[in-house]
């Protein structure tokens, strides 16, 4: 039997795990009369939520005499060190392109990484379909894109085919007959390499990838790239700096079709294999058979951009929804998620606060509200950007290309708040009353404009990025141009009072919701905070006339999501986090303390 690594990278919404359901699909890897849920490798509650891929996951097809392992990766670089390291153990990447869009940053990032392991893509274009489908101007693009990204002359002869995934159709001529995606198949049969194997030298493989059983306790994945591994063989680990330990491999399990954990005794090179129960290994180790083999070369991973501060929650709604609230409790699950989310950094200094560095905001959204599932309740303060100095001894922040696409009736709408913000626009493209935009811009500035960008637009609007480079410290630019209202009394809001506070600003709170003093409750307009009473309600008497009894109609309020609140909150605020709420607050809960902290 032969084998073959692909890996498929893609944009949000180009239906890349669509793509792995129709592989299994036709390789016949379900039962025939089995219920088989679209997206199948998206098995995690929140990329159900969010139809986005999070956690990079394997499988395996079986097609003629070969074994296929399919590595699915998510399409955002919030996520990178899960497709860095897949990109590590594949021989190709499949990249799936809209037939309409013209390649996006993400797809840019994502291939720039694989070009430079000198892998050679296979380019799917897929809906085809779509009634403004125009594969042919988008195959120019993404040789335009290969070509900008220094791509060798054996890369710039990709191998293309077509496809509508959700037919489960690919074909390799646009006038080919429509059946099945057996084309694809074949492309990867033809270009794929095989899997080398050299039967003559020693044991060899090297840690991918991370995941976690409550029964095997910490899993590795692994490529095997030299000989054969067997269950009992003691091996040597070798870390970065040529120390060695050695070590009994016990479990070693494989992949059939989604069948995680085939256990198996001994298996070859060429594949890719998860060993269980060796407590202290990391991703950019090697295991070899001897300590004086040479290591593989290490897996680097690109640094974090952003970090939060995560503090218990000492709010007075504090423990009311708890079940995980202390310090001790945080930490413990931080610490956990430090054994598989190898990108993420926790500094454990202070006793009561531990600093997470990260890459962007859905990728720490993302762990904080798997906590809140996990009945945890925290505080964290607002994002900030990591800052170096050069060799010049100059403050230098990280740099976004952005491209922003919008309908040409707000283009000039947010062309004017961009141009105040001081973003650089580097190129500018109009086609079928589209407006394409792309920008260099520092991490900051971006991350405090989503919100202002959905509204100037109406939420018809695409906006992507990816980090560039270092670049000298920009100015200082306000977070947001309203300041809060804040709320004086902790009880319960009334619908007589938020009645006459609406008209200045959208509320964040609902009638009959809990506050509490100094929790936030919604906008001022004004350039100061301004405390009011949501609490009040109408006082009753005996007498009654017509225009006194009025009917209250409340406007809907504006109700933050997880990642609006990150964005939202300024320096002197905290997101108070808990199972089932998410709060506003001011850092300090009393005036004097305001005052006092002012003060310095």
């Amino acid at each position: 039997m032969s084998y073959r690594n692909i890996a498929i990278i893609a944009h949000v919404d180009h239906w890349k795990t669509t793509l792995v359901d129709a592989l299994l699909q036709q390789s016949w890897s379900f039962w025939e009369h089995a219920a088989v849920e679209t997206c199948v490798m998206d098995s995690d509650d929140q990329e159900k939520e969010r139809w986005i891929t999070i956690y990079a996951k394997n499988t395996s097809v079986q097609y003629k005499d070969c074994k296929i392992n399919i590595m699915d990766t998510p399409w955002h670089a919030d996520f990178w060190s899960e497709v860095e390291r897949v990109l590590k153990m594949v021989d190709s990447v499949c990249l799936l392109v809209d037939a309409y869009e013209w390649p996006m940053p993400q797809t840019k990032f994502v291939l720039k990484k694989s070009l430079e392991l000198w892998l050679k893509p296979i380019v799917i274009i897929n809906k085809i379909d779509k009634p403004a489908a125009r594969p042919d101007e988008v195959h120019d693009m993404v040789f335009d894109l290969f070509a900008q990204l220094w791509a060798n002359d054996e890369q710039l002869e990709f191998p293309m085919i077509y496809a509508i995934w959700k037919d489960w159709i690919a074909i390799k001529e646009l006038t080919d007959e429509k059946k099945d995606i057996t084309p694809l198949f074949d492309l990867i049969m033809e270009h794929v390499p095989e899997a080398w194997n050299d039967t003559d030298a020693k044991l060899k493989m090297q840690v991918i990838n991370l995941e976690y059983d409550n029964f095997l306790w910490r899993m590795w994945l692994w490529r095997v790239y030299e000989w054969k591994v067997k269950t009992w063989q003691t091996v040597t680990i070798i870390d970065n700096h040529w120390k060695t330990r050695t070590w009994k491999i016990s479990k070693i399990y494989t992949t059939l079709w989604l069948n995680r954990k085939a256990e198996v005794d001994e298996w070859v090179a060429w594949d890719v294999i998860t060993i269980a129960w060796i407590p202290d290994i990391f991703v950019w180790e090697t295991i070899c058979e001897d300590a004086d083999q040479e290591p593989l070369p290490p897996i680097t991973i690109d640094e974090a951009t952003l970090s939060m501060e995560f503090l218990p929650n000492d709010s007075p709604f504090a423990w009311k929804e708890w079940k995980f609230v202390t310090s001790r409790n945080i930490r413990e699950r931080l610490e956990k998620e430090l054994e598989t989310n190898v990108w993420l950094h926790v500094e454990f200094w202070w006793e009561n606060s531990f600093t997470v560095y990260w890459r962007w905001e859905l990728h720490i959204s993302v762990l904080i509200e798997t906590m809140r599932r996990e009945w945890f309740e925290l505080q964290v303060w607002a994002p900030k950007v990591v800052l170096k100095t050069d060799e010049n001894w100059k403050v230098t922040e990280p740099m976004e290309n952005v491209i922003v696409n919008v309908p040409e009736e707000f283009s000039w709408a947010v062309i004017e708040k961009l141009w105040k913000r001081k973003w650089e626009m580097t190129n500018m493209v109009t086609d079928n009353w589209l407006v394409s935009m792309e920008f260099t811009v520092p991490s900051r500035w971006l991350l405090w404009y989503k919100n202002v960008f959905t509204v100037d637009t109406k939420w018809e609007w695409i906006l992507a990025s990816s980090f560039s480079h270092y670049w000298e410290y920009k100015w200082e630019i306000a977070k947001r141009d309203v300041w809060s209202m804040i709320s004086w009394e902790t009880w319960k809001t009334m619908a007589y009072s938020l009645f006459w506070l609406q008209d200045r600003w959208p509320l964040f709170v609902e009638a009959a919701t809990e506050v509490y003093m100094w929790m936030i409750i919604w906008e001022h307009l004004k350039w100061n905070d301004l405390v009011v009473n949501a609490t009040k309600n109408k006082k009753l008497t005996n007498v009654r006339a017509s225009w006194t009894d009025e009917a209250l109609k409340l406007v809907a309020p504006r109700l933050m999501s997880l990642e609006e609140a990150l964005d939202y909150i300024w320096p002197d605020e905290y997101v108070e986090i808990t199972p089932e709420s998410i709060r506003l607050r001011k850092i300090y809960l009393t005036e004097n303390e305001r005052k006092k902290h002012a003060r310095k």
